[in-house]
């Protein structure tokens, strides 16, 4: 329960440094007085209800995928609920895994830069803290964050849960501190305040909304961590602390804001724009209170950029990206993972985005677009899942799915009114993964028809060979496909240009599953084909790492023994040639062969010892 709270909940209890705010900031484009104050807590409290309670506590933890969720995950069950892949669903979680790292890229830069921008607040450095000396902290701070990524986060994670924790019982007591000076704010439970809010403010009150978007940020790493934490921690931990302390604080902040605005209004000043929860702490403490700000922020950047890492690597499994460097930085812990390339994507859009927004005011256009879509995109998932593989009824999927799709939808279009001040930042960047995305996809599937079509049969190779025997040298042969019914293009290049096969031939196919992870038990499938050759299949779940060699040595087949030193691992590497007249597109054309270029050796991928391989060159033209 302490650990969930340094890594599931970081980012959604840092949402008060900004949320109420900017809310409170598009609410006074109209008339700030009582009853928008009201209106703006009460729409936050209920979307913490019905979005995090409800929604994600309550319904989204249960569907979980063998005990592991997050968006490619719910897309893999709801695929398997089907009973067969269709593009319909697979598009969703593309869709909905592409807005996430826009998610992971605006994250860290809103984060950081709002508890900053908490500097100015302190007394003695109003007019010291610049937006440029903002500009320059945050960078500072971001930047440093990337380049530590690849050490790893082992050593200070077990710090990340304390953290957060005084995070939570700080700014549970910041509330409580001032909601006694305006007891009326409690009345900001009653959900019609929130809802007349929205009917007596058109369109202020739509854009409100979308700021009010911001207070579910971090809601998906509720599902997402299932894997890492289990149910029962997590829901205990947002029951226990995460919720109180978040609707506390925004209690508190609307009861200084309504003491605020009284006080204004009776010495004539201006009262729209502030810093509200920096100010909600005494003066003397401001200081301290940015510095812990800044920490748990960090520690929110550093679980959404850990969930990018962890993203990348199940599309890797799953062939939605190509095969990218990984490395593992804990011996204990498989899921604490580097990918360097995912790094260095994130580090250079995060200094983008904070270059060009410049404040966390305008960041938060960009912000909601990401989170609401990836939120929608899971509840049509789950409705899949909850029709399909629990059986339920059309009336009673339809009573659940329905209002959970509409207060979605709603959040979805209330940020879609910001598309042209930062809201097609998250789309764009949507775009450009499902672009990637899309070509690999598309050029792998060319590659493999193109494969099926130019390769003969393995039974026909066989028949060949027993007709025309081959000298045979001592040792094993392992000749990774794709397909292992088909003769491997390095099995046929190794005898065409060494004229020997090995005295056993295995032929391995890797295979990913639907399921997270696969029991040893049903790891292998083998098949003997004759005294020399066996093809073998190795299924691997989408979260783990294909470890060739440790599971060859696991197999008990009669007269075959995998003995690591006698064993020789032979790869196709590709070489893409572009052709612009068939298959893909010339930017697709261009993009495929790029990534394909910098994909990650196989050896590595599949965690076979470089001095065991033997590589075979082959052009393919796509």
């Amino acid at each position: 329960m302490l650990g969930s709270m340094g890594v599931v909940f970081g980012d959604i209890g840092t949402s008060p440094i900004y949320t109420f705010k900017t809310a409170i900031g598009q609410a006074a484009q109209g008339v700030l007085g009582r009853s928008e104050v009201l209106g703006v807590v009460s729409l936050m409290l209920w979307a913490l209800i019905i979005v995090v309670t409800i929604k994600y506590v309550l319904f989204m933890m249960r569907a979980d995928n063998k005990g592991e969720g997050g968006i490619l995950s719910l897309m893999a069950l709801a695929q398997s609920a089907m009973g067969h892949r269709t593009r319909v669903i697979l598009t969703l979680g593309v869709v909905g895994a592409a807005l996430f790292y826009g998610d992971a890229i605006i994250t860290p830069a809103i984060s950081v830069l709002s508890a900053v921008e908490g500097l100015k607040t302190a007394p003695g450095l109003t007019d010291v803290i610049t937006p440029s000396v903002e500009i320059a902290i945050a960078l500072v701070i971001l930047i440093g964050l990337f380049l530590v990524q690849s050490r790893g986060t082992a050593k200070v994670a077990t710090l990340f849960g304390p953290i957060c924790l005084l995070w939570f019982v700080v700014i549970a007591t910041l509330g409580v501190m001032h909601i006694p000076s305006e007891p009326g704010i409690l009345w900001a439970f009653d959900p019609l305040l929130g809802l007349s809010f929205l009917a007596h403010h058109g369109l202020v009150g739509l854009f409100v909304m979308g700021s009010v978007s911001l207070t579910i940020t971090g809601a998906e790493a509720l599902y997402a961590d299932i894997g890492h934490f289990g149910r029962g921690p997590i829901q205990a931990a947002w029951t226990i602390v995460v919720f109180p302390a978040l609707a506390l604080n925004y209690l508190g902040q609307g009861a200084f804001a309504l003491h605020y605005l009284a006080t204004a209004a009776n010495h004539g000043a201006d009262a729209a724009d502030q810093n509200w929860f920096f100010l909600m702490a005494p003066a003397a403490l401001r200081i301290p209170m940015v510095v812990l700000a800044n920490a748990a922020t960090v520690i929110a950047s550093q679980a959404v950029i850990s969930g990018a890492y962890s993203l990348s690597s199940a599309a890797m499994q799953m062939g939605l990206l190509p095969r990218l460097e990984v490395h593992r930085t804990s011996g204990e812990h498989a899921g604490q993972i580097y990918v360097p390339t995912i790094n260095l994507a994130l580090m250079i859009g995060v200094i983008l985005l904070v270059g060009i927004f410049k404040n966390s005011d305008a960041l938060s256009n960009a912000y909601g677009l990401a989170v609401t879509g990836t939120m929608s995109v899971t509840t049509m998932l789950a409705a899949v899942v909850v029709r399909r593989l629990w059986k339920w009824s059309l009336l009673r999927t339809a009573l659940l799915v329905t209002p959970l799709v509409v207060v979605d939808l709603a959040f979805f279009g209330a940020n879609s009114l910001k598309l042209l001040s930062g809201g097609w930042v998250p789309l764009a960047i949507g775009a450009g993964m499902v672009l990637v995305i899309s070509t690999w996809m598309r050029g792998s599937a060319i590659i493999a028809a193109k494969s099926r079509r130019d390769r003969i049969p393995m039974t026909d190779f066989l028949a060949s060979l027993a007709r025309r025997p081959r000298h045979q040298v001592a040792g094993t042969a392992v000749y990774l496909t794709s397909h292992p019914e088909l003769t491997p293009s390095a099995l046929l290049h190794n005898l065409k240009h060494n004229g020997v096969l090995h005295k056993m031939n295995a032929i391995v196919a890797v295979k990913t599953t639907d399921e997270p992870r696969v029991p040893d038990d049903a790891r292998a499938t083998v098949e003997i084909l004759n005294e020399s050759f066996v093809a073998i299949t190795l299924a691997f779940g989408f979260m783990e790492t294909p470890d060739v060699p440790a599971a060859m040595a696991q197999l008990r087949i009669s007269g075959v023994t995998f003995v690591p030193l006698d064993t020789s691992y032979f790869l196709g590497r590709r070489t893409i040639l572009p052709t612009h007249d068939r298959g893909l597109r010339r930017l697709q054309d261009l993009l495929f062969a790029t990534l394909n270029r910098n994909s990650a050796d196989p050896s590595e991928v599949f965690a076979i010892p470089p001095g065991r391989v033997v590589e075979m060159g082959v052009q393919v033209a796509v």
